[in-house]
């Protein structure tokens, strides 16, 4: 099932990050894990190249987990090669206005949706395979589209973002919101749950879904209460650093460390 059938199907979506341990095996290991919807790569603040994209979706799509690739949405090429790289989407860190989010659409999607640059040689056109019809519908169909509503700039006017055809979900990052509302850090605060509410609100009124990062098991259930459909639960490093502790944990008793 596509990333954008998942993101309209009844339960909600389970997806983790990956970014500084974002290699092929432990894109491949978190895949088999089956706890996983979707998988999404973290080149904003990685730096991910081109070729890192590549092998991380390959190894996901062995085992039919879709991908996307966080990004800074600054220009046309930026969200575009990800996209030939074989992700099944893109999503745009700190939007800070409308017009933001609508060159994210016109640069992921081709005609009539956007003005995406055509090539179809990659894995996304079956290596050149397509024909043109079928690479630009296909395209148009698959490619799941993402806006982080990460500053206060972007939630203040978060209802004309949710308004913007083909935006599949509103993705919240709290650490960032709260730091750009003067209130770093303080995820509980009411006015960041205003925040998440005024975003799930216009989620619902444009018919989109809205999906966070939350901090615990206890916030992520106050965050479904409200309407969320994708929580993105672990990444990469607290992962492998949370697994170190409770695998010493069952040797403390010798007194090694």
């Amino acid at each position: 099932m596509s990333l954008r059938s998942l993101i309209r199907a009844p339960k909600p979506v389970i997806a983790a990050a990956l970014g500084q341990f974002c290699t092929p095996k432990f894109v491949e290991l978190m895949a088999m894990s089956g706890r996983y919807h979707a998988l999404w790569l973290d080149q904003e603040h990685v730096g991910l190249t081109t070729p890192q994209i590549e092998d991380a979706c390959r190894a996901a799509r062995v085992h039919r987990v879709p991908t996307f690739v966080r990004l800074p949405a600054t220009d046309y090429a930026s969200v575009m090669r990800p996209l030939e790289a074989g992700a099944d989407g893109v999503m745009a860190s700190m939007v800070r206005s409308v017009q933001e989010a609508k060159n994210l659409v016109h640069w992921a999607k081709f005609h009539p949706q956007g003005g995406r640059g055509v090539n179809g040689t990659g894995v996304d056109g079956n290596f050149g395979t397509y024909p043109g019809d079928k690479y630009f519908q296909l395209a148009n169909e698959r490619t799941f589209l993402a806006v982080q509503i990460e500053h206060i700039d972007a939630l203040n006017v978060v209802e004309q973002i949710a308004a913007i055809p083909h935006i599949d979900l509103l993705f919240i990052g709290p650490a960032d919101l709260s730091q750009s509302m003067g209130l770093l850090n303080q995820w509980e605060h009411p006015d960041m749950w205003k925040a998440i509410a005024r975003v799930s609100k216009a989620a619902e009124v444009a018919g989109t879904q809205w999906g966070i990062l939350p901090r615990d098991a206890e916030y992520a259930k106050k965050c479904l209460d409200l309407g969320c459909k994708l929580l993105s639960i672990g990444m990469d490093s607290p992962i492998i650093q949370k697994g170190l502790k409770s695998y010493w944990d069952d040797w403390a008793n010798l007194g090694l460390v």
